[in-house]
């Protein structure tokens, strides 16, 4: 299993449309192959700054898979604007 974890900076006053939109694009992400499950937490210091956990079952599943679809076209007309900056995205694996 691979955890894509990215830190997601909401532009102040968007927040609330973010997670609106969030919702519809949890719709398209949960249907790709590969997708375990995912989860968006909003930060307690700071309610712009949000962190995105989602597992996949291989990183080609995310990479190629997912960024490679005509989903996620979608996915990013819905979420990438509300960024700045643009979030770095990380992949981590099990150690266990």
């Amino acid at each position: 299993m691979i955890l894509e974890v990215a830190v997601l900076q909401v532009k102040p006053g968007l927040t609330e449309e973010f997670e609106r939109n969030f919702k519809i694009a949890s719709g398209i992400i949960s249907k790709m192959q590969g997708y375990i499950n995912h989860e968006l937490q909003r930060c307690v210091e700071d309610g712009n700054k949000y962190i995105l956990l989602v597992r996949w079952e291989t990183l080609e599943n995310h990479t190629i898979g997912f960024r490679g679809s005509k989903e996620y076209q979608e996915w990013k007309a819905l979420l990438h604007h509300f960024y700045d900056p643009f979030p770095v995205v990380e992949h981590y694996e099990d150690i266990n």
